[in-house]
């Protein structure tokens, strides 16, 4: 989906305009037009990556710094109570624009999302809980 008919890859390289909050050779921080709360941001970067999965480790890094960045300055400028950073790969959990992006949502005491943001809690035996444990243990 990259180029012409990403529109992430549009609003990247400045073809459709949009409300820039910050611009480096590697990301464009955009106020999200449909946004969740004031300050609603979103951090894309200039190269097209469909997800996480397709994403250079030096880039997800760069990312994850810049998201400390504009959480920081966001939550100074508005005030923030809190903060969330969010960041979708795949259909199913929630990603609608299929180019890599990280939502940066202020939050603030009784705001219109205050219990929005949670999920259901599954119940695991011991055995099981430890089964996954196992079949996921990443070696260093």
């Amino acid at each position: 989906m990259e180029g012409q008919d990403c529109i992430f890859c549009k609003i990247a390289a400045g073809d459709i305009p949009s409300k820039t909050i910050y611009e480096d050779e590697d990301f464009r921080v955009i106020l999200d037009i449909n946004p969740a709360e004031k300050g609603h941001a979103l951090i894309i970067p200039k190269k097209h990556y469909a997800d996480i999965f397709e994403l250079p480790e030096d880039i997800a890094a760069s990312a994850m710094v810049l998201a400390k960045k504009l959480a920081t300055h966001i939550s100074g400028v508005l005030g923030c109570d809190g903060f969330n950073i969010i960041q979708n790969n795949g259909e199913v959990a929630g990603q609608t624009v299929f180019h890599f992006h990280i939502h940066l949502l202020p939050r603030h005491k009784g705001d219109s999302n205050q219990d929005t943001m949670c999920w259901n809690h599954v119940e695991l035996s011991p055995e099981e809980l430890e089964g996954i444990c196992q079949s996921l243990r990443l070696q260093g």
